[in-house]
């Protein structure tokens, strides 16, 4: 066997490794929270987390490297493949994934902006700091929200009409988690597990961005193939085979949230906290035309949600196709 041929079933060995591990971390993390009497939406965020683990792992891997460019598109190919497999394959599969309106509009207004603060970063129209400054600005609140509604609602004097309305969104949102994530009370045990299993996962994942580099260089792969397709699929498939699973239970607010705090959390710990040390780097054709892909299949995912009060398979299989459609434009650039 090659030695390139060997790089490649390492590889794959690491990638399911970092997968059933990454599996078995999220379900301990889960079991500490509900130790700590966290609602079922502070539990899909920190599970969230857990699951984006290898991604954040593979980019801040490549950063060290002086790689950022691999660094970004693992990180917006990680979220633009949340959308077409957690939205897309998602619908595909169940047939169908129902969405209140309300719930759509509360999920959308994080993840716009979170896709045009990565499109302002990218273009350098915002700097780190701010940039920063403004995601943690939003995701305090937004974590705070979801953890007490009313009572942050009252705290922020929030009027009584829109503050009911979110309220009923968050408690939509509470009802899917509900039953989809269930985990048992921690015990001391489920503590060490979850940081046994990240450290197995983060080892993998440093491993699994040196292995997709090594190979990638001696191929002359680009370095959005590298990070872009192969790192950000690879990654991701822990969100992936989750959110497909909450959707073929019929959890249509748990499976967009999925999808909408994963790619926050990704944003926030991949790519915006590590340029406060590195900067944003050198702005190339492809890196813009990535952040601008994803602003873009963000869009098209929740107007489709929307419109049609939730994403069918005819949908589903458009983010999927603006999916294929932008990797191979990010290809052939």
């Amino acid at each position: 066997m090659s030695s390139t041929g060997a790089l490649l079933v390492a590889f794959a060995l690491l990638a399911i490794g970092s997968i059933l591990a990454s599996s078995r971390f999220v379900i301990a993390l889960e079991r500490v929270g509900a130790r700590l009497s966290l609602s079922e939406a502070a539990l899909g965020l920190l599970a969230a987390l857990g699951a984006d683990t290898p991604e954040i792992t593979s980019s801040i891997t490549a950063l060290v490297h002086h790689q950022r460019a691999v660094s970004v598109s693992v990180v917006l190919g990680a979220n633009i493949f949340n959308l077409a497999a957690l939205l897309g394959l998602g619908a595909i599969s169940a047939g169908r994934i129902t969405l209140h309106r309300s719930v759509v509009v509360l999920s959308a207004l994080p993840a716009l902006f979170v896709a045009l603060m990565t499109l302002g970063v990218e273009h350098h129209g915002i700097s780190r700091w701010p940039a920063a400054g403004l995601l943690l600005g939003l995701l305090v609140p937004y974590t705070l929200v979801l953890e007490a509604p009313r009572r942050v609602l009252r705290a922020l004097r929030v009027p009584s009409a829109l503050s009911s309305s979110i309220e009923r969104v968050v408690r939509q949102e509470e009802h899917d988690l509900e039953g989809a994530i269930a985990p048992d009370i921690g015990r001391p045990r489920d503590f060490l597990l979850a940081s046994g299993m990240l450290v197995i996962v983060v080892v993998a994942s440093v491993v699994m961005e040196r292995v997709a580099s090594t190979v990638g260089e001696r191929n002359h792969w680009s370095t959005f193939v590298i990070g872009g397709v192969v790192l950000a699929a690879v990654t991701s498939l822990p969100n992936a085979v989750a959110a497909i699973y909450l959707a073929l239970r019929g959890r249509g607010a748990a499976t967009l949230s999925t999808a909408v705090h994963s790619n926050i959390l990704n944003v926030l710990f991949g790519l915006v906290i590590p340029a406060l040390f590195v900067g944003v780097g050198e702005q190339t054709r492809t890196v813009s035309s990535l952040a601008l892909c994803y602003l873009a299949i963000t869009m098209i995912a929740l107007a489709f949600a929307y419109v049609g009060r939730g994403l069918g398979r005819v949908t589903g299989s458009g983010i999927v196709l603006a999916y294929v459609a932008c990797i191979w434009y990010l290809t052939h650039l």
